[in-house]
Formats: structure tokens, C-alpha cells, sequence
């Protein structure tokens, strides 16, 4: 799939498209991170933190489904480029706003708006390139490529989570926690716009008035559902691993440097993510989903009852190797369901369920943090990794429920 050959998708969709689509995203993967490592640091409260990157996720899932629907209808272009402007701007202006004296209901307002103009880059670039698949690739080739494609966007997924906690460490341990929304601000403002006038941008279709769409009520049929409770439970691991390794790194040397270690568990992630387009197809990806749901809540539980920097490290690794097939499979099955006409719609609802399954997790983790300590809230992920699990059982009995019918 990644070979440029002439009817290779990079062919298709250009060299330079897959490291703008990258680095587009990564503001989006910075920001819940961001908010929380800078109210920590400026307001001394890991609990305000917390309620701050809740309400990021609450702006998100409020009109992130918004923005992908305008996408559908009026296409990419027009709906990225204004959305991307303002979310840097407000970016910009956050720190000024969190480190004045302004109250704390002024800093979780501009949390919330931070939240809601987020630019949809990961969703958009799905639909993008599945629309490639569908009017420029033979039939004979669209589901092997459609599922290597599913298999690259997830790891990429997986890896900016990664990469952009990492940076929010860096930047606010090498220079001030402000540094990395600042960055994220520039990032969004160069790399959005970028990604939002990239040539493909044209072939999904949008504003022509010509794209059948099926009725939204499609959006709530089970089968989908069942994915979008899934990827929730996936953000509410992120926000429970993150905010709970901040406490526990808290009282073993610093918080800022949690980014750092949360980094260990994109390893693994990022190689299977990648490495699940040669699955076989026997190993369905129902079974996938749960197989490695079930690493993840195993690496959970053993994450719970760590008790040294080493032992979390080495856990985290473990819970890498669940993430990233278990990401591969949730999407895959997204774009598998997604209503027609609704893509960009369907894509940028999942994407919007780890964003504010990450942001709710953090405030609850937050407050059990602070009033039972880091080995409490160690707790947590291993609930959110249950959800993932229960939800790839629900997908199976619906999927032979289907198969029966």
C-alpha cells in the first residue's frame, strides 16, 4: 500500500500528504495533555486540571460531530480552514488566560472552546483516503488497501497520543508547561491549514447538493453504537493512565515528567497497529478487538498494583501491545458501518469519543487522586479497559445476531 507505485494510494494522494495529515493531528492529541500539565502547574490543583481537560472533551463531543457533518455537506476545505484558525488563536491565548488572575470558571470556559473548534484532522483524513480507495483504486484491491489504510491511520492515532503527551513533557520540563500549548497553537495554525488546502481535499465529496446521505437515525443503529462505546472506553484508558501516572509521578519525582514515561506505551502500540494489516483474515476483527481488549485490562490490572518507576514502565509497555490492534479494529469497523454520505460524520463521532473519554477520565482520576492518592486512582484504567472489553463481547453477539439474520 505505501509503495509509490502509480496505482499506490501515496501516488494517489501525494508524498507529502501523509506527514501533513501527521503532524495536523498532533495539536488535537496535545491539547487535553496540555490543559492539564499547565492548570497543574499554574493553579496547583490536579483536580481543577482534571475538570479542565474534561472540559475540552466536553467541547469536543458537543460539536466535533458538528464539524464533521458540515465536512459532509459542505465539504473539508471550507469547514477546516476557519475551524483551524480559531482553535489557534484560542490556543494561543489559553496560557495568558490560565496563568492571570482571571477565575477559575474563565479558564474552564476557555477550556470548553479549545475543545469545540478542535480541528478534525484524524476523521477527515480517513475519509479522505477511503474516498481514494473507492473512486481510484480496481474493486479487487479496495478491501486489502482499505485495511492496511484502517491499520496505518490508527497507528498514527496511537502514536500522536503518544508523541504529544511526550512533547507536553519535554517542552514543560526542558522550558514551562505554557511552551506546549503555545506550540500546539503554532502547529494547529500551520499544519490544519496545510492539511485543509492539500489537493485531496477535493475528491470528498462535499457541498455539490448531488451526495445521497442516509438518514442520521443510521448514526444510532446498535452495530455502530457498540463501536463508539468501545473507543469511549479506549479514551477513558488514555485519560485514567495518564492523570493517575501524573499523581504517581508526582510523589516519585515530578509530575511534568509523566509525558515522558507515558511515551514507553506507544512502543508496542505503534509496532502492532501497523503490524495488524497482516492479520489474517480467519482472525476476525471481532475476535481481534476482544483478544487484545483483554491484554489491555490484563496490563491494567497488573498497572494497578505497581508500586516503582521501573515496574510502571514495564507495565505500560504491556498495555501498548492491547492498544493498538484494539484501535486498528474499532475504526476499521467504523468505516465498515459508517451510514452513506456519513463518513466524515461517522469518523469524527469516534474520534470525539477518545477525546472525551481522555478529558472525562482525567477529571474523575483527578479528584480520586487527590483525595486517595496516586494507588487509588492506578485503579482506574483497569475499569476503562473493562469497557473496551464488554463492548468487544456486545459487538460479537450483535455480529452473530447479524449473521443469523
Amino acid at each position: 500500500m505505501l509503495h509509490a507505485r502509480p496505482t499506490s494510494l501515496i501516488a494517489h494522494a501525494g508524498r507529502w500528504y501523509f506527514p501533513i495529515a501527521f503532524v495536523a493531528r498532533l495539536p488535537f492529541a496535545m491539547m487535553v495533555v496540555g490543559v492539564l500539565t499547565l492548570v497543574v502547574a499554574a493553579r496547583d490543583s490536579v483536580a481543577l486540571g482534571g475538570l479542565n481537560s474534561a472540559s475540552v472533551g466536553i467541547g469536543s463531543a458537543v460539536f466535533g460531530p458538528v464539524v464533521g457533518a458540515a465536512a459532509d455537506r459542505f465539504g473539508q476545505r471550507r469547514v477546516l480552514v476557519p475551524v483551524g484558525i480559531v482553535n489557534g488563536v484560542l490556543l494561543g491565548a489559553l496560557p495568558l488566560v490560565v496563568t492571570s488572575a482571571a477565575p477559575d470558571v474563565a479558564v474552564l470556559a476557555m477550556a470548553f472552546l479549545v475543545g469545540a473548534s478542535a480541528p478534525q484532522v484524524a476523521p477527515m483524513s480517513r475519509t479522505r483516503l477511503v474516498a481514494i480507495i473507492r473512486q481510484r483504486m480496481s474493486p479487487d484491491r479496495r478491501e486489502r488497501v482499505t485495511s492496511g489504510t484502517m491499520a496505518y491511520e490508527s497507528a498514527a492515532d496511537e502514536t500522536v497520543f503518544i508523541i504529544g503527551p511526550f512533547l507536553v513533557g519535554v517542552l514543560a520540563s526542558a522550558i514551562a508547561p505554557w511552551v506546549a500549548v503555545a506550540g500546539a497553537s503554532v502547529l494547529t495554525l500551520a499544519f490544519v491549514t496545510a492539511f485543509a488546502l492539500h489537493p485531496t481535499g477535493r475528491l470528498v465529496a462535499g457541498g455539490t447538493g448531488h451526495v445521497a446521505q442516509a438518514p442520521a437515525r443510521q448514526l444510532l443503529r446498535p452495530r455502530l453504537l457498540v463501536v463508539v462505546a468501545g473507543i469511549l472506553g479506549i479514551g477513558l484508558f488514555f485519560g485514567a493512565t495518564l492523570t493517575s501516572l501524573t499523581a504517581f509521578m508526582e510523589a516519585h519525582g515530578g509530575a511534568s515528567r509523566a509525558g515522558l514515561l507515558y511515551g514507553v506505551m506507544g512502543i508496542g502500540s505503534a509496532a502492532l497497529a501497523l503490524g495488524s494489516a497482516a492479520f489474517p483474515r480467519a482472525f476476525g476483527l471481532g475476535w481481534r478487538w476482544l483478544v487484545f481488549g483483554a491484554v489491555l485490562l490484563g496490563g491494567a490490572v497488573a498497572f494497578a498494583y505497581a508500586d516503582s518507576v521501573v515496574a510502571v514502565a514495564l507495565v505500560l509497555g504491556v498495555m501498548g501491545i492491547g492498544i493498538g490492534p484494539t484501535l486498528v479494529t474499532q475504526y476499521s469497523l467504523g468505516s465498515e458501518r459508517a451510514p452513506v454520505g456519513r463518513s466524515a460524520t461517522t469518523m469524527t463521532i469516534l474520534g470525539s469519543a477518545v477525546i472525551v473519554g481522555q478529558s472525562l477520565s482525567s477529571a474523575v482520576t483527578g479528584a480520586v487522586a487527590e483525595r486517595a492518592g496516586a494507588a487509588g486512582a492506578m485503579v482506574l484504567p483497569a475499569i476503562a479497559a473493562g469497557v473496551v472489553v464488554v463492548a468487544a463481547v456486545a459487538d460479537l453477539v450483535l455480529e452473530r445476531r447479524a449473521t443469523r439474520r
